[in-house]
């Protein structure tokens, strides 16, 4: 299979792209390929773009070799890379923040501006996020997830009820709030973005996305809140080229399909339905706004989470730190 690298221009074979390494940069000839140690999750949409690079060779021909460590769960990886043992990890902006808040400085590279949402059963009375009052609501992330608190505050909002106790919220891990939505044990469920685009495929119905609540405090357009975390003493060459491999992969996924046809086994689509919902999702979450419009919206909503959900989802900051973002003059894809 041949793809091109930059998803423009002639196509480039994996011997075109092996020849593009001998005119790297004077510094990626000078270190040879510099090892980037990635944390990733079983069956994550990291590996899908790691897969991607590798496929292309944009690891290579930006001076890279990236090992894929394999990690069981989010707070692993946490722990990986707080612990060194890994270069990098997708995490969440808020834990960027309060992190570099608390001392330990840290980069961010946008990832994806997918977020998740309130799936309901396509005949599901429940036409709006007042009609949650009174249901049984699945929330993936537990009591202090980002988008249940959104969630809550924007119906107590608008009806003056708090859902922690004008509804019967049950909180656990996705796969499980998946299935007792299917079952019928719930009215509702709050999930992530790739458990969203499963129960669409079998015909559920999104009532309303994590970045429409946003909205309705003040937030202008998709913010990336999730994305890769390095130390702020990386070398900034590694960083650079590291972003320029990420960014090429999400331009060669977004515009070649023939770029997806290695990763879907990575993906467990058990049907082309399937298959075809979470690429989407994938390719909509793609961060295309500059790094300052992306701030402007992020500490907006830093704020508003500040706010209801305390110290104990932020930590003792009130607004995002200087220099989290990597290369916060980057231009949109």
């Amino acid at each position: 299979m041949q793809c091109s690298v930059w998803g423009r221009g002639p196509m480039l074979s994996r011997r075109d792209v092996v020849l593009a390494a001998t005119i790297l940069p004077t510094w990626a000839r000078a270190a040879a390929l510099r090892e980037v140690r990635v944390g990733v999750l079983p069956f994550g949409t990291v590996m899908w773009e790691m897969e991607a690079i590798r496929r292309a060779g944009l690891d290579v021909v930006n001076g890279l070799t990236l090992k894929a460590i394999p990690l069981a769960t989010n707070e692993a990886a946490r722990i990986a890379f707080q612990a060194g043992q890994v270069d990098t990890i997708v995490t969440d902006l808020l834990l960027a923040a309060r992190l570099r808040n608390e001392g330990r400085k840290v980069k961010f590279i946008p990832f994806s501006a997918t977020e998740g949402g309130v799936m309901v059963p396509a005949g599901s009375s429940i036409q709006n996020v007042a009609d949650l009052v009174g249901k049984q609501i699945g929330a993936a992330g537990g009591p202090l997830d980002k988008s249940w608190l959104l969630l809550k505050a924007d119906v107590q909002t608008k009806t003056g009820i708090d859902l922690s106790t004008g509804a019967a919220p049950a909180y656990g891990a996705p796969p499980l709030l998946m299935n007792k939505l299917e079952v019928g044990e719930l009215d509702a469920a709050l999930l992530f973005w790739n458990f969203c685009a499963r129960l669409e495929a079998k015909g559920y119905r999104r009532l309303v996305g994590a970045g429409d609540i946003a909205r309705s405090f003040g937030v202008e357009g998709e913010i990336a809140l999730l994305g890769y975390v390095f130390l702020e003493e990386t070398d900034p060459a590694i960083l650079d080229a590291f972003s320029k491999a990420s960014q090429g992969a999400k331009q060669l996924l977004s515009e070649h399909e023939d770029t997806w046809i290695p990763i879907r086994p990575l993906m467990s689509a058990e049907d082309e339905t399937t298959f075809q919902a979470l690429k989407r999702y994938f390719i909509e979450g793609i961060p295309r706004r500059s790094i300052p419009d992306e701030r402007a919206d992020a500490e907006r909503l830093f704020s508003v989470l500040a706010q209801i959900g305390g110290d104990k989802l932020v930590g003792t900051g009130r607004s995002l730190p200087d220099g989290l973002y990597w290369n916060d003059d980057r231009e949109p894809m």
